[in-house]
């Protein structure tokens, strides 16, 4: 593993995407109260921003993630970034081939793989003309397993991952971490239709900032990524299987 250490948090200039709630709202107040010298929350619309949002110090851009020319205005704006976290995703709430919707699948690969990757190439220039830095992404126990009940959201985070460890190799000489980040159930809007316990999103931002930091480059935020890897590594066929299950229950939960 590399030594390169990640950015630190206190004086960043950080750029969050999907920020207006949920897991991106928790790294614009983390990083603000780490010391963040500013940071930019991106969202679609921002006529359109929480009161959550709104309260914080961040500076709301528009930052639709699937538009070439939001992405670009973004980079141009952001030309003191030296961090960017790329949180904007989409769960369709669809199977993969036994689908409501083909194009579901399509979406989730556009805002999930596409998007990040879009935002990485953007921001790299930036970050590396601003000493180096850090980009974070913020992924999901999908990603380490194929799993079922997710459709093609679990796909998309898993090509998100290679996403991360590819760019991490290409940007290191310019002074760059990548950090993936491997996320369980969160108490957001996605994951409302499961029951059980939940991590709170602040929780996740506060372990994803460390991560980054430390320069780690795949980080477990939280109990049931750390099991559920753990899982994998144990038997990976009866973990599978046993997510492959999970299509045919009534309702999810995080109980065991």
């Amino acid at each position: 593993m590399s030594t390169l250490r990640g950015a630190r948090v206190e004086d960043a200039t950080v750029v969050v995407t999907g920020a207006n709630r949920g897991i991106g709202l928790a790294f614009v107040t983390e990083a603000l109260e780490r010391g963040a010298r500013k940071v930019y929350a991106g969202v679609r619309d921002p006529q359109d921003v929480t009161p959550e949002l709104a309260a914080t110090a961040a500076e709301v851009i528009p930052f639709e993630v699937t538009d070439p020319e939001h992405v670009a205005a973004a980079a141009a704006r952001c030309g003191d970034a030296t961090v960017l976290v790329n949180n904007a995703g989409l769960h369709a709430q669809d199977r993969l081939v036994k689908c409501a919707d083909p194009d579901a699948a399509r979406r989730e690969m556009e805002v999930n793989y596409f998007a990040p990757l879009a935002a990485t190439r953007a921001f790299a220039p930036v970050i590396a003309a601003n000493g180096g830095g850090s980009i974070v992404n913020v992924l999901s126990v999908a990603a380490i397993a194929p799993t079922a009940f997710m459709g093609g959201y679990s796909p998309s985070k898993a090509a998100a991952l290679y996403l991360g460890g590819i760019a991490r190799a290409e940007l290191e000489p310019d002074g760059i971490t990548v950090t993936s980040l491997v996320v369980g159930s969160v108490d957001t809007r996605m994951a409302a239709h499961v029951d059980g316990h939940k991590e709170d999103p602040r929780d996740i931002a506060a372990a994803g900032l460390d991560a980054m930091q430390r320069g780690v480059w795949t980080a477990d935020t939280d109990r049931m990524a750390v099991e559920s890897r753990a899982r994998l590594a144990l038997d990976p066929v009866r973990y599978e299987r046993g997510l492959g299950k999970l299509l045919f229950v009534e309702s999810l939960s995080t109980k065991a």
